[in-house]
């Protein structure tokens, strides 16, 4: 019996010793299996991506992603405004200081330099940052977000997602750093309007984009992650207070990585930001802008559409401390002698100044509000002249002057032009607007003057001596339509000024706009904005004593010497 029961338990353990070989090999078969089909499944799943890879093509750049707005700036290269559909203008990587981009990478995609276009790390980062309540980090890289911004649609899914990660891998393997860094720094949006870092220059520092300091960029570079919040930074404490502590994080990420020195963090000071939005001065600019635009267009030979989202940077001649200084000097002005004019009465002003012999126009004041009346008043309008074209009644005048006096009521600019041309012992110069268009660097266009004789040297002198015969550094020659119009009139071999004044009764459902008398202040207007404008100009104060120069009024007909 005891043999009979050892045998038992040997056949049993042998069945239960077979039994567990079967099931691991069918473990082993059923791994095996699943391996195959899993392997199976990621060479179909790569097999799939290299194809989607090889088929994928990198789009071209939206339409509004290639179009840039032209930028106009005054003589000094002061930023004047724009024009387009869009606040962008490119500029060449070399152009964008190498802190300012590493500022840029270090706010955005810290492993720009390094990655393969997609970083999972840095999405694993900006999650875990954003969990911990830690700065905001964006999850996608810079070619990431280059892609997003500037070749896909905003739509949000996983297809376009897993397209923007095949275009970002190619794009990467195809391009440059320094291409891609270069199309992300020329898109992506700043607020304020601006799109790309020159036109995010010139909105919130009034610089271009190469003279940006450490500061400034760190700054820029901090905007990017909520632009629409940090575009009020320097108006609103609260914004600007949340931006500075982002800017030290910028900074200090910068100096962790070798892109600035100790000696750089520890100097960097928060930037002062332009005021946002604009002022009133900004939109009084618009006279300088339509000008200038029209001038430019033509110079090109393109249309103004064309110009408007071509790129351009114009240079124009006008001076901006002058003419915010002529826009000050009315607005003070018209204060008081509004005081003393009918409630009805509109009071236009129209302030011109030329450089004699050359034709360069340094303020165009045609109106106080361009938004109220966008028609400039010193460009077109009609002003009757009355004795203020007493002067050139007698002399003998060539092309384009000769038929001025019988012009009952010139342009501000032509008669501006005409005393210019007796300041400059009778050179006529034609105005102009324009010195120079470039695009990426190229220049295209640069002013010549264009200048001939309209008017005998000794008539041009006369006319000198008459006006300069008060006393007084600044001398005016004073001319007016009886009571509806005054003229006044200053200039030396450098500056040639010219105001007119003009009142009217507005129009008035179908009663049109009526002529209208002058309040008898208005002689200390016209006074006290030439006054104002001549030293920002000059350099030279209109009257050393301090007072304003004498003026001489109504110069009677005469005749010169045969």
């Amino acid at each position: 019996m005891r043999g009979l029961g050892t045998r038992f338990r040997q056949r049993l353990r042998a069945r239960l010793a077979a039994r567990r070989t079967r099931a691991r090999r069918s473990r082993v078969r059923r791994l095996r299996r699943a391996l195959a089909v899993l392997l199976a499944l990621v060479l179909l799943l790569c097999g799939a991506a290299v194809v989607a890879y090889v088929m994928t093509d990198i789009p071209e750049p939206h339409p509004e992603t290639a179009m840039q707005s032209t930028v106009f700036v005054d003589t000094h290269g002061d930023y004047l405004g724009r024009r387009g559909p869009v606040d962008r203008q490119e500029v060449p990587l070399k152009q964008v200081p190498r802190a300012v981009q590493e500022a840029v990478i270090a706010a955005e995609n810290r492993s720009f330099r390094t990655d393969t276009g997609i970083a999972p790390t840095s999405i694993a980062r900006a999650a875990l940052s954003t969990v911990t309540g830690g700065e905001r980090q964006g999850g996608s890289t810079i070619t990431q977000q280059y892609v997003k911004n500037a070749l896909l649609t905003p739509e949000q899914s996983l297809t376009r997602k897993a397209r923007e990660a095949l275009i970002s891998i190619k794009l990467d393997r195809t391009r440059s750093k320094d291409e891609i860094l270069e199309g992300y720094l020329n898109t992506v949006y700043f607020g304020r309007g601006a799109a790309g870092i020159q036109a995010a220059a010139r909105n919130y520092f009034g610089v271009d984009a190469r003279d940006l300091t450490i500061s400034q960029g760190a700054a820029l570079a901090g905007i990017i992650n909520i632009p629409s919040y940090y575009e009020k930074a320097g108006s609103d404490p609260e914004v600007t207070a949340t931006l500075v502590r982002r800017w030290e994080w910028v900074l200090d990420a910068m100096a962790d990585g070798g892109a600035i020195t100790p000696a750089e963090r520890s100097a960097a000071r928060f930037p002062a930001f332009r005021f946002y939005p604009p002022g009133d001065t900004d939109g009084q600019r618009q006279y300088l802008i339509d000008a200038a635009t029209t001038e430019a267009a033509d110079r090109l030979g393109i249309t103004q559409d064309e110009l408007a989202r071509g790129g351009y940077t114009v240079r124009t001649t006008f001076d901006l401390t002058a003419q915010d200084a002529t826009a000050e000097g009315e607005e003070n002005g018209l204060r008081r002698v509004k005081g003393s004019a009918d409630a009805n009465t509109r009071i236009h002003t129209a302030v011109v100044a030329l450089v004699p012999g050359d034709g360069a126009v340094r303020v165009l004041y045609g109106g106080a509000d361009y938004a109220q009346h966008p028609f400039n008043d010193a460009l077109h309008g009609a002003v009757e002249a009355g004795t203020a074209l007493t002067p050139f009644t007698f002399a003998p005048l060539g092309a384009p002057l000769t038929d001025l006096p019988r012009t009952a009521a010139p342009t501000p600019l032509r008669l501006a032009s005409a005393y210019a041309t007796a300041a400059a012992d009778g050179t006529y110069a034609e105005p102009y607007t324009i010195e120079k268009i470039s695009r990426a660097g190229h220049t295209l266009y640069t002013a010549r003057p264009h200048t001939r004789a309209a008017m005998p040297r000794p008539e041009a002198g006369v006319i000198t001596k008459l006006l300069h015969s008060a006393p007084g550094p600044l001398a005016m020659y004073t001319g007016s339509a009886g009571t509806r119009t005054r003229w006044q009139t200053t200039y030396d071999r450098r500056l040639s000024v010219t105001v007119a004044l003009f009142a009217e009764h507005p129009a008035k459902g179908n009663h049109p706009a009526t002529p209208a008398q002058l309040p008898s202040t208005t002689e200390t207007l016209a006074t006290g904005i030439i006054t104002g404008l001549w030293p920002k100009i000059t350099g030279e104060s209109a009257d050393r004593s301090g007072r304003p120069g004498e003026v001489k009024k109504d110069i009677q007909p005469f005749r010169t010497a045969e």
